[in-house]
């Protein structure tokens, strides 16, 4: 038996809201798409479909979040019959209906059985993360990290574009900054010379006390942190992390050593003073949005468990 759902949408409201989700998430991924259509890579957006390996109709695929009832009005997709068939979906009464089967939600239970281990690490690491203050001093070197010494080793360079000061002057760079990264995830791709170079060492265990809101790969894991809780987090929740996701995802790249002119880009300098102050002025600004969406997951994880233990907050 699921738990009693807090909130009753009927079946026009809900669809309206399911169909204007549709029509953000194919304005998000506008871009990428035609790319991939047309059988071009993106330098940019490719990451918000590898590294985090999802596809646009997850994104387009609208949930309420735990503790919502739909009305289901037919047996046609339309008529939401077809949640019934969703991985930890339900039959639930809906307060103007008749019977047990006129509603569905999700089953907050099965969800936690099979999901509760990464519920209760996301909410750990996103808490934790959310307490500290941001450090804003790392300029985006991680990405000269990870091509520094390719040149001089023969390797090749992550992604298909130029380096926009040559490999000399890449090299230069990365050796006359103080490097302190504090992502693990960034950190693991530093090529070997520049791994030594950190101030910091990152691992995996450590991520939950090292992870802090200033930093622009954490505000970007905000989306991976959404996808994992699944249908769980409200759609528009779930396109809010997307869309900070992408526009982190340019910043880092117009930041980085490669030439994104030929995208229609401009580089954020960050070797000189002034291209620094750009960085500094939208980190701080993602790490301001970071935060909101923070609370906002949460308050996804603690809504969960409320669903369950019936605990009230």
């Amino acid at each position: 038996m699921p738990p009693a759902a807090r909130t009753a949408l009927p079946h026009a409201a809900w669809r309206e809201s399911a169909q204007a989700h549709a029509a953000r998430a194919d304005a998000l991924t506008a871009t990428w798409r035609e790319a991939r259509d047309a059988g071009r890579r993106h330098a940019v957006e490719d990451f918000l479909f590898t590294y985090y390996p999802t596809r646009p109709g997850t994104l387009r695929r609208w949930h309420p979040g735990a503790g919502t009832v739909l009305e289901v009005a037919g047996t046609t997709s339309e008529g939401g019959s077809e949640r019934l068939g969703w991985r930890w979906h339900t039959a639930a009464p809906f307060p103007a209906g008749s019977g047990p089967a006129d509603g569905v939600t999700l089953d907050v239970a099965a969800f936690l059985a099979d999901r509760g281990e990464t519920v209760r690490w996301v909410r750990a690491l996103v808490s934790a993360t959310a307490s500290r203050p941001g450090t804003f001093g790392c300029f985006g070197l991680h990405e000269w990290a990870m091509v520094y010494r390719d040149a001089a080793t023969g390797r090749d360079h992550r992604h298909p574009l130029p380096l926009r000061l040559g490999a000399e002057g890449t090299d230069a760079v990365v050796e006359s900054h103080r490097i302190a990264c504090s992502h693990f995830d960034a950190f693991r791709f530093f090529t070997p010379e520049a791994h030594g170079l950190n101030t910091l060492r990152p691992t995996r265990p450590t991520q939950p006390t090292m992870e802090q809101p200033g930093c622009l790969h954490a505000a970007m894991d905000l989306y991976k942190w959404a996808l994992k809780l699944g249908p769980a987090v409200p759609g528009d929740l779930l396109l809010d992390a997307f869309e900070l996701a992408r526009d982190v995802r340019y910043t880092d790249m117009q930041a980085s050593p490669y030439d994104v002119s030929g995208l229609g880009l401009e580089a954020v300098a960050i070797e000189s003073a002034a291209g620094k102050a750009e960085y500094v002025r939208r980190q701080r600004g993602f790490a301001r949005r970071g935060q909101a969406l923070r609370a906002r997951l949460l308050t996804v994880c603690d809504t969960v468990d409320d669903a369950v233990t019936g605990r009230p907050r």
